[in-house]
């Protein structure tokens, strides 16, 4: 599968390099990225769940399914731009809030948003 704007290697574990990101999340991140229209930086793609961030979870998290990131933002302009954007296209359920990334994913679960 080919995208515009991302490679399937963006989205590797930080820890173990393993990559189980789903590519139907990619392609609904890449769409989001053509709507916005500003690059977006993937810091956290794809967790092991051997990565210390889900180890230490009692359960491991959407990053470990395959089927979420966190896009750096530098700005509230970014910020609302993408969750916005992400809102209107109606596939990305579970949306978090920080002050330097938003969460996206698409959990199979009812619809959710938070901040950190």
């Amino acid at each position: 599968m080919n995208f515009r704007y991302f490679e399937i290697d963006d989205f590797a574990c930080s820890q173990t390099g393993e990559n189980l990101i789903w590519p139907d999340f990619v392609s609904a991140l890449d769409d989001l990225r053509g709507i916005c229209g500003f690059p977006f930086n993937v810091t956290s793609g794809y967790r092991s769940p051997a990565h210390t961030i889900e180890a230490a979870k009692p359960k491991p998290g959407q990053h470990a399914v395959g089927n979420a990131a966190d896009i750096a933002v530098s700005n509230g302009v970014e910020r609302r731009s993408i969750v916005e954007n992400a809102l209107k296209l109606g596939v990305f359920r579970g949306i978090g809030v920080a002050k330097t990334f938003v969460h996206l994913d698409i959990r199979d679960t009812e619809p959710v948003m938070w901040t950190y």
